[in-house]
């Protein structure tokens, strides 16, 4: 078991779900990304920088890609959603559509291939 396993593990129902669907996309997107940690968060690495984490707070998901510029890149893509500087906030009920969420993880990745 990794981090991020244990993570999904600890939650119930509907969050359980869209988290582990975040993750999932990643790894479909990502393989060579690993189980760690980024910022004390269970998190995806990829090339030793933090990818993406995604974690349960009350009333909302948190989706943590680690980049302003990450979510910059998305963030006319979602009218509605709370965002800020380097979170999306979204729940089961509503989750971040998988074209954007796609592009989101994409551009993270690219950004530590680059830098």
């Amino acid at each position: 078991m990794g981090e991020v396993t244990d993570y999904i593990a600890s939650l119930d129902g509907q969050d359980r779900e869209a988290v582990q669907h975040v993750y999932d996309r990643a790894r479909a997107l990502v393989p060579e990304a690993e189980e760690g940690v980024g910022y004390g968060m269970a998190a995806l690495r990829y090339r030793g920088k933090a990818l993406i984490a995604v974690q349960a707070a009350k009333g909302h998901l948190g989706l943590y890609p680690f980049s302003p510029e990450a979510v910059a890149a998305v963030a006319s893509d979602l009218p509605g959603f709370s965002l800020s500087k380097g979170t999306i906030r979204f729940s089961a009920d509503r989750p971040v559509p998988d074209d954007v969420l796609d592009r989101l993880i994409l551009t993270r990745r690219e950004q530590i291939d680059g830098g």
